[in-house]
């Protein structure tokens, strides 16, 4: 009896003390409802956004070139067309060794790269190859733009082929003396060239022309690589390493009296560059020839495509009615694709914002900027495709706190296509393609494009 009223004792005072608590999920110190912080939600600040062209790009000595002719249903056609050089074996002069030269087969070899884009199953893809009636140099900077004069009457070589991308190949590796060996070779795309242009350029060619790489490519001048616009299905975009492994394979009988042997032997390609051109869709020309008012629905693209330009215009008033005393905590735009849009064909990845500075050069926003310690890295900004929403998010806390206390003038803001990586390159992407189109200032949409701003007005 005695140890039950101790029990009982116990738990009436617990119940005292617990019962003192008018909130226990509070940790630390009350707070004063006079000097109380508390954050609110703004998610209606106007927003205007339009889409417009994208700058001309350097396609000269990309690693990594297209090489394409997409139908899209809703942008239109892209077409990316390669013009590479040849030069003389190991880029210097060159001697027909002795005997007699019989050429079994050429191959222009070239490797494929990752970032394939656009119809890999109903497809069928051909591609052509002519030659160049003029040259590449050097240390010359070739945009995007560049229209490369070609011998279109004389076709040199052709090859159909299914998007595979990603499967490695067999081929068989002659051996000097030896016999022919299977090898296992990366993805490429080999296209059989006349043996007749071969011929021409190297075994029944003079002596001087052969005797200097720089006479040789002056009278060869290049291939040019379109893909065949009779083909089946939408189509898509190749990417292919150009920096390596791209050249004609020539595999030749060398009969030098009494002995015959299968010799391969390669005329490399140092020097390249893409030729792309956009043929847009009415709705896409009808937004590109409004840039006054916002849209309701923007479109972004790759291989130097199509981005937008996006404004708040409103962000002082946000000060003038709230005080000074506001501070921002958060503002993240978030951008939805428009439904039904990322069938069959994906959205782009990944997505950048930057802006103009005084000298309309492209500058990272602050909140991805190393040189300001608001920054959270490359990622903090974000801008990448997250499938289950369908959405793009950036946080850009500090380039809206800027920009409404007028410490950064809106010199032009824009959202682009960038490389899928964690770099912060803001350089326009020729060597990404895909697209995204999504809801713009649709104030109707649930989807429309939105600035959520939390901020916190500090009790003087």
């Amino acid at each position: 009896m005695k140890f039950f009223k101790l029990d009982l004792l116990t738990l009436l005072i617990s119940l005292f003390i617990l019962s003192s608590c008018k909130n226990q999920d509070t940790i630390g110190l009350g707070v004063n409802a006079s000097n109380q912080i508390n954050g609110n939600l703004i998610d209606t600040s106007t927003i205007i956004i339009n889409t417009i062209p994208e700058d001309s790009v350097v396609t000269s000595a990309l690693p990594v070139t297209p090489l394409s002719y997409f139908k899209d249903p809703v942008f239109g056609t892209t077409e990316s067309n390669l013009a590479i050089d040849l030069n003389l074996p190991a880029s210097m002069a060159y001697v027909i060794p002795p005997g007699t030269i019989e050429i079994d087969s050429a191959l222009l070899v070239l490797r494929y790269a990752p970032g394939f884009y656009g119809d890999s199953i109903a497809s069928r893809y051909k591609a052509n190859v002519y030659q160049l009636n003029e040259r590449l140099f050097p240390n010359s900077t070739y945009l995007n733009t560049k229209h490369w004069s070609y011998n279109s009457s004389n076709l040199l070589g052709s090859k159909s082929f299914f998007s595979r991308t990603g499967d490695s190949i067999k081929i068989i590796n002659p051996v000097a003396g030896g016999p022919d060996t299977l090898v296992k070779v990366p993805p490429q795309l080999r296209i059989p060239i006349n043996p007749s242009f071969i011929y021409k350029i190297l075994y029944n060619a003079t002596a001087n022309q052969l005797n200097s790489n720089l006479i040789f490519k002056q009278n060869v001048k290049g291939l040019y690589i379109t893909l065949d616009k009779n083909q089946s299905g939408p189509g898509g975009t190749f990417m292919f390493a150009l920096d390596s492994a791209a050249a004609v394979q020539i595999y030749y009988k060398n009969n030098a009296g009494t002995a015959i042997d299968t010799v391969m032997l390669s005329l490399p390609s140092t020097l390249h560059a893409a030729e792309i051109k956009h043929t847009y869709s009415p709705a896409i020309q009808t937004e590109l020839n409004n840039t006054t008012t916002s849209r309701k629905t923007f479109y972004l693209q790759g291989l130097g495509g199509l981005r937008a330009k996006i404004s708040f215009p409103y962000l002082k008033n946000i000060v003038k009615t709230l005080g000074t005393d506001v501070v921002i905590n958060r503002a993240e735009l978030v951008i939805t694709a428009n439904p039904g849009s990322t069938i069959p064909f994906l959205p782009i990845r990944k997505l950048a914002m930057y802006r103009y500075d005084l000298a309309n050069q492209r500058t990272l926003v602050e909140d991805a900027s190393p040189a300001d310690p608001r920054a959270f890295g490359p990622t903090g900004l974000g801008g990448f495709y997250n499938a289950p929403t369908q959405q793009y998010h950036f946080v850009i806390t500090a380039y809206i706190q800027d920009l409404m206390r007028g410490v950064a003038p809106d010199l032009g803001t824009f959202i682009g296509v960038v490389p899928n990586d964690l770099s912060n390159s803001i350089a326009v992407a020729a060597q990404v393609d895909g697209r995204t189109f999504a809801v713009g200032a649709d104030k109707t949409s649930p989807y429309r494009i939105k600035l959520n701003i939390i901020y916190t007005k500090i009790a003087k």
